[in-house]
């Protein structure tokens, strides 16, 4: 194996690792609001619903991309993978920059515990309302974190590694946050958004040079230099955020 799959490798489990992470959770929050007012019961059947659907998902749908002419694949996910490590990376600027508030997942546990508590108040036997939030946290989380899989690994077949890094980071959080029975709201979540939506954007602009016969001097080590290209301008749009900001307040 050459050191440029290696490279590719790492930059492929670091970015599903991180993206992972964030979406889980994400997902985690709700499942334990869930647990808190209804039970581990339900909340444990909808999250192992939604698991099982994104498993059927990833199996009808998996074999179809491989029908796809690679360059036109490598081309069609670039923009998306593109343009979704962008939103990403717009929200962590913004928030880093002071220009909207930072996500809270105290806030988001309160939020969604004292709406299942309203409809506990109202229904009495509503196990399956609970269920059914528990499964569609799982399954909207679950299936961006399919999509950055498979828009990251399966390109030039890192889909192994690309995956790898999306199960360690679903674990950690399962296994961390079954044992605190609490939300995960010390994870840096806008320092990860912002690595993730610098990866993402690499990944995609690679993806589509890729897709469009560019050949990239150093191959892979060019997802290196475009993570660089756009760390640095992340940085400097939030510096440049900020300063408007403050001229405004001024």
């Amino acid at each position: 194996m050459t050191i440029t799959f290696w490279t590719a490798s790492t930059s492929a489990v670091a970015t599903t690792f991180l993206a992972s992470l964030v979406e889980a959770v994400e997902a985690f929050t709700i499942l334990l609001a869930v647990g808190t007012v209804r039970g581990w019961r339900p909340s444990l059947l909808g999250a192992a619903s939604g698991i099982a659907v994104l498993a059927l998902l990833v199996v009808v749908l998996g074999p179809l991309f491989y029908l796809v002419p690679l360059q036109l694949f490598q081309l069609i996910v670039g923009i998306l993978l593109l343009l979704f490590g962008m939103r990403w990376l717009r929200k962590a600027i913004m928030r880093a920059a002071g220009v909207i508030a930072f996500h809270d997942e105290n806030q988001t546990l309160a939020a969604e515990t004292a709406g299942l508590r309203w409809v506990q108040h109202n229904e009495a036997h509503l196990d399956w309302f609970a269920g059914l939030t528990a499964f569609k946290a799982v399954l909207l989380e679950g299936i961006e974190i399919v999509f950055i899989v498979i828009a990251v690994g399966v390109g030039q077949g890192l889909l192994l590694p690309a995956a790898i890094g999306a199960v360690a980071a679903c674990a950690i959080v399962g296994t961390i946050g079954l044992a605190v029975h609490r939300p995960l709201a010390r994870v840096p979540e806008n320092t990860l958004k912002f690595a993730v939506g610098v990866l993402l954007s690499a990944f995609g602009l690679f993806w589509v040079g890729e897709g469009l016969g560019i050949a990239w001097p150093g191959e892979d080590f060019a997802i290196l230099a475009l993570a660089l290209m756009f760390l640095s301008a992340g940085l400097a749009f939030i510096r440049f955020a900020v300063y408007i900001r403050n001229s405004r307040l001024g």
